[in-house]
C-alpha cells in the first residue's frame, strides 16, 4: 500500500514536472517566433484569402504551381506593397521639403500667407496671426516654435518608419503566403487533423472552415474596399486637377485599410482647393468624396464583407472594429477570426441542443 502511494506521488511530480517543461518550452517558443506573428498572420490572411484565385491560376498554367507562385507573388508585391512604398517615398520627400524650408525661412523670411486662408473656419485667424509673426521676425519665432515643429517632423518621421516596417511585414509574408499555396494540399490536412483532436470530430473542421471565411470576408471586404477606395480617389483627385492625385489616393487606400476612412483625405484636399479660389473644383471634390469615396467605405465594404465571409456582418463588423482597436492592424482579422470561432461553436451548440432528444422531454 505505502508502495502504491509512493508510486502514485512520484508519478504526479513527473507528471507535474512535465508539464512545466513543456510551458517553458511554449514560452521559449512564442519569444522565439514573436517577431513573425505579424509576418505568419499576413501570409495566412493573403494565403486564406486568395486561395480560389490561385487554384485558378494553376488550372490556367496546367498544374505547374511554383510558376503560379512565382506570378501571383509578383502580382500582389506590385499591388499591396506599391502603394505602402509610394506612401513612405512620400512622406520622406515632404520631410526633407519642410526641414528645408524651415533652414531658408529663418534665412530669407517667408513669403506672403495666400488669400482667403484667413478666412478658413476655426483656424484661420490663428494661422494669418501665425504667419504675420513668421513675417516680422522670422528667426525668433521659428526658434521659438521650432521644439513643435520637430516634433510634428519627428512624428511623420516614426509614422513613415511603421508604414515601412509593415510594408517588409508584407513582402515577406506575401512571400510565404506564395509557399504555403503551392504546398497547400499538404498543410490542411494536419490542421483539420489537429483541430478535430482538440475540438472533437464535428466541431475541429467547422471551426478551421470559419476561420478561414472570417479571414477571407475581412480580406476581401476590407482590401478590396481599400483598393477600389483608392482608384475612386485617384480618379475623382485626377479630374479635379491635383497633380499629386497618386499620393493621395495611396494614402486614402493605407487610411481605408485601417479603418479610419476617406474623409480625412477629402476635407484637406477641399480646403486647399477652396483656398487656391478653385472653389468649383472645392464642390466637386466635397460631393465626390461624400458621395463616391464614403459610400464605398461605408456602403460596399459590408457588402463585400457579408458575400465573401458568409457569416453574419455583425460578427465580422465587431470583431474587426474591435480587434483593431484591441490590436492594431492586424487585430481586425485576429479578431474577426475570434468572433467567428465563437458564433461557430455557439452555433452548433444551439443545434446540437434542438437536435438532441433528450431536450424535448
Amino acid at each position: 500500500m505505502e508502495s502504491q502511494v509512493k508510486g502514485n506521488s512520484g508519478s504526479f511530480i513527473e507528471t507535474g514536472l512535465g508539464f512545466v517543461f513543456l510551458l517553458i518550452l511554449l514560452f521559449a517558443m512564442l519569444t522565439v517566433l514573436h517577431p513573425f506573428f505579424g509576418v505568419f498572420a499576413y501570409a495566412i490572411i493573403f494565403s486564406v484569402a486568395l486561395a480560389k484565385p490561385f487554384e485558378s491560376l494553376v488550372r490556367l498554367l496546367k498544374g505547374k504551381r511554383k510558376l503560379a507562385a512565382f506570378i501571383y507573388a509578383v502580382l500582389l508585391l506590385a499591388l499591396v506593397a506599391g502603394p505602402f512604398i509610394y506612401l513612405v517615398s512620400v512622406i520622406s520627400n515632404y520631410i526633407q521639403q519642410a526641414e528645408q524650408w524651415i533652414t531658408d525661412a529663418k534665412t530669407n523670411g517667408v513669403p506672403p500667407l495666400p488669400e482667403g486662408v484667413g478666412e478658413w473656419p476655426l483656424v484661420g485667424k490663428k494661422i494669418a496671426a501665425f504667419w504675420l509673426q513668421m513675417e516680422a521676425d522670422p528667426k525668433a519665432t521659428i526658434h521659438l516654435y521650432e521644439p513643435q515643429i520637430r516634433a510634428t517632423l519627428q512624428h511623420l518621421l516614426h509614422s513613415g518608419a511603421g508604414i515601412i516596417g509593415a510594408t517588409l511585414e508584407f513582402v515577406v509574408g506575401i512571400i510565404i503566403s506564395a509557399i504555403l499555396l503551392t504546398s497547400r494540399k499538404s498543410i490542411l490536412p494536419p490542421i483539420y487533423a489537429t483541430m478535430a483532436r482538440l475540438a472533437g470530430e464535428k466541431n475541429g473542421p467547422s471551426i478551421v472552415d470559419a476561420s478561414g471565411r472570417a479571414v477571407k470576408g475581412v480580406a476581401i471586404g476590407v482590401m478590396g474596399t481599400a483598393f477600389i477606395a483608392a482608384l475612386a480617389a485617384w480618379i475623382g483627385f485626377t479630374i479635379a486637377g491635383i497633380s499629386f492625385a497618386v499620393a493621395l489616393a495611396a494614402l486614402t487606400f493605407f487610411l481605408v485599410v485601417i479603418q479610419i476612412g476617406p474623409l480625412l483625405v477629402v476635407l484637406p484636399v477641399v480646403i486647399w482647393l477652396a483656398s487656391n479660389g478653385e472653389t468649383g473644383m472645392a464642390i466637386f471634390v466635397g460631393i465626390y468624396g461624400l458621395v463616391v469615396l464614403m459610400g464605398i467605405d461605408n456602403i460596399l465594404k459590408p457588402i463585400l464583407i457579408a458575400k465573401s465571409g458568409k457569416l453574419p456582418i455583425l460578427v465580422l463588423f465587431l470583431g474587426v472594429v474591435g480587434g483593431m482597436i484591441a490590436w492594431g492592424f492586424t487585430g481586425m482579422f485576429k479578431g474577426a477570426i475570434i468572433l467567428a470561432v465563437f458564433y461557430t461553436i455557439i452555433n452548433s451548440w444551439l443545434k446540437k441542443e434542438q437536435t438532441d432528444p433528450r431536450a424535448a422531454t
